[in-house]
């Protein structure tokens, strides 16, 4: 079993390597297969984050809402499952729903979303998104004004929540608290959520996490998404935000970006994240890398895309995605060795079709 980071205290512990190789990320990327990791016919798939189990077979948890309702109705339907496979690349085998509905008196009670899986000294930690709101799960199959105040009510409540467990396939310890609440008056004001930590091996956590000051509205998100960090001495412990401010990008903090994976390499911590406009990696929606040796002052690597929405798949043919996000990565032996991430169809008009978690092997 790998752990996700080698330990910030070890930072200058080795003075025959003062600073590890730092790879373009885009170089590592490799010809995807077609084959779908994990789809659902009858639902919608997002997220996807994979970890080899202590059953030595390979583990994804996902995020999955009916195919009932419009895809946005991510924000008031979406649960988290398990799946599995014998290879890295899958497909994997859908086994079972891990974070349901539990009532709306709890702060997760009606949503899951985001899963990140990770491993520490004989624990398995799921750190997600979860959601509540009042009332029924909305029935319109779409979002219009029977549901708008329930969607936008519970966008609002997003914040991240951890589950334990001393096996991959549980049973999972569930917590009545979030890890990491808003604060009025300040960037972070509305939401906490698309959590990404990194488990060092003393213990101690870095979460990387979205939000904004600005409200969601019924029709559409009309500000910017920034990253905040915080620190926690073990998964028991509680999280501290180690800046103010949100993390910088090449020393600007006026970024739109979301769905951050971050993880340590040797002396500095590496992140892939989303570029919501095309403002840094010069793709909109496509990935950025970056490097850090603090997690709040982060460097634009160059070049600046991780990833591209298209796709070089096995057979030489490629392919312009609707969306690639949430991307996530498998590292085993300390080495990154698969890019996972959601991606989707749209018809001609641009309305979702389907979606699947897909994986892209890594070079390097």
């Amino acid at each position: 079993m790998t752990v996700c980071c080698v330990s910030a205290n070890k930072r200058a512990t080795n003075p025959n390597n003062p600073k590890a190789m730092i790879q373009p990320f885009i170089n590592r990327i490799q010809p995807a297969p077609k084959t779908p990791t994990l789809y659902m016919k009858d639902y919608w798939v997002w997220c996807g984050s994979a970890i080899r189990g202590d059953d030595g077979r390979y583990h994804l948890f996902a995020s999955r809402w009916p195919k009932t309702h419009a895809m946005v109705f991510w924000a008031t339907h979406s649960e988290v499952v398990r799946a599995s496979s014998d290879t890295p690349e899958g497909p994997y085998k859908f086994e079972e729903v891990v974070i349901a509905p539990r009532g709306e008196e709890y702060w997760d009670g009606r949503v899951a979303h985001n899963p990140t899986i990770h491993y520490y000294k004989g624990k398995y930690l799921l750190i997600y998104t979860g959601a509540t709101y009042r009332g029924e799960k909305p029935t319109s199959p779409e979002r219009d004004e029977s549901n708008w105040d329930t969607w936008i009510e519970a966008w609002h409540s997003k914040r991240p929540g951890l589950l334990v467990a001393d096996s991959v396939l549980g049973p999972w310890k569930r917590f009545d608290q979030p890890l990491l609440l808003p604060r009025p008056g300040k960037w972070d004001s509305i939401i906490t959520s698309n959590p990404a930590p990194c488990v060092h091996p003393d213990g101690s956590l870095t979460l990387v996490y979205k939000s904004t000051n600005v409200r969601h509205t019924a029709d559409h998100f009309k500000g910017r998404f920034n990253l905040g960090v915080a620190r926690a001495a073990s998964w028991q412990s509680p999280f501290e935000r180690l800046s103010d401010s949100p993390i910088t990008l090449s020393g600007s903090s006026n970024n739109h970006i979301e769905d951050p994976y971050i993880w340590w390499n040797q002396d500095h911590y590496e992140m892939i994240v989303k570029d919501m406009t095309g403002e840094v990696c010069g793709e909109a929606q496509a990935g950025i890398h970056a490097t850090s040796r603090d997690g709040i002052n982060w460097e634009v690597s160059k070049p600046a895309k991780a990833y591209s929405r298209t796709v070089l798949w096995e057979d030489g043919t490629t392919s312009t995605m609707g969306k690639l996000e949430r991307p996530q990565l498998l590292i085993e032996n300390g080495r990154p060795t698969h890019l996972f991430a959601a991606t989707l169809k749209k018809d001609a008009d641009g309305i979702p079709t389907h979606s699947w978690n897909m994986v892209i092997p890594l070079g390097g």
